[in-house]
């Protein structure tokens, strides 16, 4: 996947970076927003920089797809998810929803769930044309006997993900008794208001930053990776856009 990565004509840590970045001003947005009040205007900005960070992650699902297909990618692929954001957005959400039932019955139907929906967004994303819960339905049956490799290759970069959030772990705790420390010696709710915020944009720009620089080394080939699983996946299910029909037995169960 690497070696696979060079070819790409925008460099793939190029585009990592950009996304990041746009992400990280997203985020930064949103704590500013919260540093004025919880009023309506600071419950937009949070709402709008998350849907926001929702889109552009299809855009860089779209360039990683592009470039494991030998096709044109360029920066503007990033933003090719507005192209249908209402969608992206409903089937974010009905996902959220979905994963969250189950999780009701317990923690493990909440995992598997997330696996069996795993799919749903690349399908989406590679077809705009499909409906939201056909892009479920195809999903589901493209992850039959899946979800455990999907799992092995989440555990193969956890060491990533720890790496990339172990100053944001340590860092909150350290603002946080900072941030109430001074802000017990302040007398109006204006004035620790304004330390709140201060302090926050100040962690969360160096957090941010420490995550976009490790995610560098990792996201791409993490997030292409995972696209050959779903190429494979259509193939063998017989379902998606280009796949070839599943043969049939004589029988009628598909040789199962």
């Amino acid at each position: 996947m690497k070696q696979l990565l060079r070819t790409a004509q925008v460099p793939a840590k190029a585009m990592t970076a950009l996304y990041l970045l746009l992400v990280m001003g997203l985020d930064l947005a949103d704590v500013a927003a919260g540093g004025m009040g919880s009023g309506l205007l600071g419950t937009f900005v949070s709402v709008l920089a998350g849907l926001v960070a929702m889109v552009l992650s299809a855009g860089f699902v779209l360039y990683c797809m592009s470039v494991r297909r030998g096709q044109r990618a360029e920066f503007l692929t990033l933003f090719d998810g507005f192209s249908f954001v209402g969608k992206v957005i409903g089937l974010s959400i009905v996902i959220s929803v979905f994963t969250f039932l189950w999780s009701l019955l317990f923690v493990i139907p909440g995992i598997i769930a997330s696996y069996r929906y795993r799919f749903a967004l690349y399908n989406l994303y590679e077809n705009p044309g499909i409906g939201i819960m056909e892009a479920l339905d195809m999903s589901k049956q493209q992850t039959v006997g899946y979800k455990s490799q999907l799992f092995v290759l989440d555990l193969t970069y956890v060491g990533w993900t720890l790496l990339a959030s172990v100053p944001a772990v340590v860092l909150e705790w350290s603002v946080s008794y900072q941030t109430i420390s001074q802000a017990a010696s302040m007398s109006t709710p204006a004035a620790v208001a304004a330390i709140v915020a201060v302090s926050s944009i100040k962690w969360i720009l160096l957090i941010d930053l420490w995550s976009c620089v490790v995610s560098l080394f990792y996201l791409p080939v993490y997030q292409c990776t995972e696209l050959g699983y779903f190429d494979i996946a259509k193939e063998t299910s017989g379902i998606g856009l280009g796949a070839s029909p599943r043969k049939q037995s004589p029988d009628g169960l598909g040789g199962l």
